[in-house]
C-alpha cells in the first residue's frame, strides 16, 4: 500500500465513524437519533432562561432562537463534544420559510455540527415507515400544535396546507374537537382542486397519520368516517419523523463514504 491509497482509505473510515445526529425538535418534544445509539433524546421542548421554564418552539415555528440555543446545549452539548463535530439531519415543517430555516441552522450552530441538513417532516415521516414512494401518498401529520397535510408524488411534497391547531388543543371532554374535523376539512378541499388525480389515488390508498394524532383512536376514526377511506395510524407514530431523519442521515453518510472512499 503506497501513502497516497493508505492516505485515502484512513479519509475514508474516518468519513464512516464520524458520528451523526437526527433531530425532531418539535412544539411539545425534542426527539434525537445518534450514530451507534439510536434513540436517546425524548423530553418538553423546554428552555430556562433564568425566569421559569419557557418554549422556545411554538405551533412549529422557533421562537426564541437564544432559548432554543440554551436548550441545545444543555441536551446534547456533551454528546457532541465527546464525539466531535457531528452530521445534523434535521425535520422541519412542511410549510416553514427560509426565516424559519436560516433560525434553526442558526440554533444548531451552538453544536458545532459538521454539516446541517433540513428535512420537511412529511418526508420524514415516510421515510421513517417505509412506505412506497412510488405512488402517491398523502401524510397527515398531527403533533402537539401543529398539523400539516402533504401529498407526495414521487417522493417530493407537490403541495401541503398548514392547520395551526394539533393534539393540544383536543378537549377531553368533547372526544377528537376540531383539529381532525379541520384537517378532513382540508383534504375535502385538496380532492376538488386535483387537476392531475394524485390526490385522488393517494387518498384511495388511505392517508397515513402520524404525531400525537395518530395514538388518539378518535381522530382516526373520525378522519376515517368523513373521508370513508381507511386512515393508517403509522407504527410509533410519535417518532416516525425521527426515524425517517435517520434514513436520511444514513443515507447521507452512505453517499459520502461511496463518492469519497478509496479509488475515488
Amino acid at each position: 500500500m503506497n501513502a497516497t491509497t493508505g492516505s485515502r482509505e484512513r479519509s475514508w473510515v474516518a468519513r464512516r465513524l464520524r458520528p451523526g445526529i437526527a433531530l425532531d425538535l418539535g412544539s411539545s418534544r425534542t426527539r434525537a437519533w445518534a450514530t451507534g445509539r439510536g434513540v436517546f433524546l425524548d423530553v418538553p421542548t423546554i428552555t430556562f432562561p433564568g425566569t421559569g421554564a419557557s418554549r422556545p418552539v411554538q405551533r412549529g415555528t422557533i421562537v426564541d432562537p437564544e432559548g432554543a440555543a440554551r436548550m441545545l446545549v444543555r441536551l446534547l452539548g456533551r454528546q457532541t463534544s465527546r464525539l466531535g463535530r457531528p452530521a445534523i439531519v434535521l425535520t422541519a415543517p412542511v410549510l416553514s420559510d427560509a426565516g424559519h430555516r436560516a433560525s434553526a441552522r442558526a440554533v444548531l450552530d451552538v453544536l458545532r455540527p459538521r454539516s446541517v441538513l433540513i428535512i420537511e417532516s412529511a418526508h420524514a415521516v415516510a421515510l421513517g415507515c417505509a412506505a412506497d414512494l412510488t405512488r402517491p401518498l398523502l401524510v397527515v401529520d398531527m403533533g402537539a400544535q401543529l398539523t400539516e397535510i402533504a401529498l407526495l408524488v414521487d417522493g417530493v411534497v407537490v403541495r401541503a396546507e398548514r392547520i395551526p391547531l394539533g393534539t393540544g388543543d383536543l378537549d377531553p371532554g368533547e372526544g377528537q374537537g376540531e383539529p381532525a374535523d379541520s384537517v378532513a376539512a382540508v383534504v375535502v378541499g385538496m380532492l376538488r382542486d386535483d387537476p392531475h388525480g394524485n390526490m385522488l389515488r393517494a387518498l384511495r390508498r388511505g392517508p397515513l397519520l402520524a404525531g400525537g394524532g395518530a395514538l388518539r383512536p378518535d381522530v382516526s376514526g373520525l378522519l376515517s368516517r368523513e373521508l370513508d377511506v381507511p386512515v393508517l395510524p403509522v407504527e410509533s407514530p410519535h417518532t416516525a419523523a425521527l426515524r425517517g431523519a435517520a434514513v436520511a442521515l444514513r443515507s447521507a453518510r452512505g453517499h459520502s463514504a461511496r463518492t469519497g472512499g478509496p479509488g475515488a
